[in-house]
């Protein structure tokens, strides 16, 4: 039996991405590749709407330039930045739903090339092993870290109708640490046990505690935060005077 293909999708503010934002996509595809039933054929980071209205959060401009920037050397993972073309912030579940339901448009249709697709501006988040896959729909499954998992017990915060269709409909890969224990917070929720078998998990044993919290105080403080971000997505920052930074030219 072929494997399903499987495009993971992350969002989140972005501010800015950081070299853990990427290596999440790389620990999951790896992760999933060795189980044997995944076929990831892509990878898509979605930024948050301005409006999402995070302490500190730069405009989706620059959040989405900084990821242009980190992303260009990757075969594999794309930007997409319909959230912040949006009239607002929106639900996780309407991401999930719109990418996946655009990506199997796509590859149903017959009425146009994959080349002339490629020149659409709407496609450009479009992994270039997708464009050109076969075997069958793609099911887009949300990447997020242990953190996002537990805000689903959280009153109030999530909907139930959506973590329903998020969990039941396209499935988690929660990237975790060593000292964590998500199995036991997924036991203690009637409605995450019932979808189980739709969550990964995945522990990231090479911990790495970067966060954009803290390369934005380093950055105000004017440290260094080389080797934490790309050395592109750096230059921009200052270039820009991002979080209280200067171009030192």
């Amino acid at each position: 039996m072929t494997p399903p293909n499987i495009v993971l999708l992350a969002c989140g503010a972005y501010n800015p991405p950081t070299n853990m934002h990427l290596r999440m996509f790389e620990i999951a595809r790896d992760h999933l590749q060795r189980l044997g039933y995944h076929n990831v054929i892509g990878g898509i980071v979605s930024p948050v709407h301005d409006s999402y209205g995070k302490k500190e959060l730069v405009s989706a401009t620059h959040r989405c330039e900084m990821l242009r920037l980190a992303l260009q050397d990757s075969s594999w993972l794309r930007l997409s930045d319909w959230e912040c073309h949006q009239e607002g912030w929106t639900r996780t579940r309407l991401v999930l739903q719109y990418h996946q339901n655009h990506l199997n448009s796509i590859l149903n249709s017959n009425n146009e090339s994959p080349n002339k697709r490629q020149r659409r501006d709407d496609f450009l988040w479009i992994p270039d092993d997708v464009k050109f896959c076969s075997g069958g729909p793609v099911q887009v499954k949300l990447l997020c870290g242990a953190d996002l998992l537990e805000s689903f017990g959280i009153p109030g915060l999530w909907k139930d109708d959506d973590i329903d269709t998020i969990v039941g409909q396209h499935g988690l890969v929660v990237i975790t640490r060593e000292g964590n224990n998500p199995n036991k917070f997924i036991y203690e929720s009637d409605l995450l046990t019932k979808y189980q078998n739709n969550i990964n998990i995945v522990t990231e044993w090479i911990i790495n505690e970067v966060s954009s919290t803290k390369v934005r105080r380093a950055l105000r403080r004017s440290e260094s935060v080389k080797y934490l971000l790309q050395e592109s997505v750096i230059d921009y920052i200052r270039k820009h005077g991002l979080y209280g930074t200067k171009d030192k030219g």
